[in-house]
């Protein structure tokens, strides 16, 4: 079966109430029009991590400035200091870490696509959740922008009401995610997704793609059941937004959960439904088994993908990876965690020291910007080999986890300035 957006010129499908809430009648015929030759062109693009979706690791200084450790994700940071200061320095933070400047940027990198990460509480607050608003126009500036570069860009669900992952970067940290434990939560959910589909609806040109959540925590079977029925449910929500059985261009990008992608074979297949894709994320930094690997297990590690990459059913990017090899980056596994790479994570084995191997590139040798040009050559060439990739992410704050830094990678030459270009072309043998 072709990854096609098209189907057969004569099937005719009805979606039914079991699989869709609220779904149209379909003609598998309808073509569809996404913003992006997808499965014919690579996917070649950068997250804006830690910009409308607090992360400590990338933006540490927002979190120590607060004084107060207990603030650990941007719920706390919003609970355990006054509105007014809260909503201040967070002002001053969507003002000023991404600008226009870093979309000319990303485009003179040769790159085509941003996947831009926001969280529920944007679209909606209740129940007495701390979250301060005012996402929605830096979002609108963003999408603007990546219409004046050339850019496409992906709308990621990151966080939802509860938390789908209970980490950090879902905007509450907890020791177990609450989102799929009450149907309120999911039903919040939807109605962000619904609205998101029609803010841009008819914008695919620019924003080519919505990616109902960010890594729902597959790995816990409550989580995964209700994911996929949300993935079903955010079909009907992203493909039909107009009130109608008019099918909009957008591409909808379900995520793996934390799953193999084997496990997912035959699940919302083409010619069935239109305009799916599948998100995976690759990283080599979060178990000490990981952290402990030789430069050349890690590149080998990333050449293993290619198969699995090449041969699934759906288009699948890659939309979260990194040249990083450890988790030295400071707040990385959370505020106050520590890292597994120098023994200061509970319970982790000491690898090494972390010096010159995270923080500023100033500090990193010769031989480690090449490993890491080695290591990001491995993991484009074999992402190349599905859709494409989506490296987190474009930048981070000045001095801090700059291994992660595709800016950082670019001024310092572990990232060549077309990412076509190729210093080790046999790196995967």
């Amino acid at each position: 079966m072709t990854r096609s957006l098209l189907g057969s010129a004569t099937t005719l499908l009805v979606l039914g109430a079991c699989l869709l809430k609220n779904a149209p009648t379909v003609r598998a015929d309808d073509p569809i029009a996404p913003g992006f030759p997808y499965g014919s062109q690579k996917v070649r693009g950068v997250n804006l991590g830690g910009w409308l979706v607090l992360e400590p690791w990338i933006t540490p200084s927002l979190f120590d400035n607060t004084g107060n450790s207990a603030i650990v994700d941007e719920w706390t940071f919003c609970e355990f200091q006054s509105t007014s200061t809260a909503r201040a320095a967070l002002q001053n933070h969507w003002n000023t870490f991404y600008t226009e400047s870093d979309f000319t940027d990303i485009a003179a990198a040769g790159l085509n696509h941003v996947r831009l990460p926001i969280g529920y509480w944007a679209f909606d607050v209740q129940n007495g959740e701390p979250f301060i608003q005012g996402q929605l126009p830096y979002l609108q500036k963003a999408v603007t922008w990546a219409g004046n570069h050339g850019l496409k860009l992906i709308v990621d669900l990151h966080g939802a009401p509860g938390s789908q992952n209970g980490f950090d970067n879902s905007g509450q940290r907890k020791d177990y995610p609450e989102w799929q434990s009450n149907q309120s939560n999911i039903d919040r959910t939807n109605a962000i997704i619904k609205q998101i589909a029609s803010m841009f609806a008819s914008n695919p040109s620019v924003v080519s793609v919505i990616a109902p959540l960010n890594e729902p925590a597959g790995y816990y079977s409550e989580v995964l059941d209700a994911t996929r029925q949300y993935w079903r449910d955010s079909y009907g929500n992203i493909r039909f937004p107009f009130g109608s059985d008019q099918q909009s261009d957008t591409l909808v990008l379900i995520h793996d959960a934390f799953q193999s992608l084997s496990s997912w074979n035959n699940f919302m297949p083409p010619p069935d439904f239109q305009g799916v894709a599948m998100d995976t994320h690759i990283y080599q930094v979060f178990s000490d088994g990981e952290v402990a690997q030789s430069e050349d297990a890690h590149v080998n590690e990333a050449c293993s993908h290619g198969g699995d990459l090449s041969s699934f059913q759906l288009w699948t990017i890659v939309g979260e990876w990194s040249p990083a090899r450890t988790d030295c980056a400071k707040y990385l596994n959370g505020r106050g965690v520590g890292a597994r790479y120098d023994g200061s994570y509970s319970g982790s084995s000491r690898v090494g020291s972390c010096q010159g191997l995270s923080g500023s590139a100033s500090t990193f040798s010769d031989d480690y910007k090449t490993f890491l040009r080695r290591f990001w050559e491995a993991q484009t060439s074999t992402y190349e080999s599905g859709a494409g990739w989506i490296q987190w992410t474009w930048k981070t704050e000045e001095g801090t986890g700059e291994e992660w830094s595709y800016a950082k990678g670019l001024q310092y030459g572990w990232i060549p300035r077309n990412p076509t270009t190729r210093r080790f072309p046999n790196v995967c043998g």
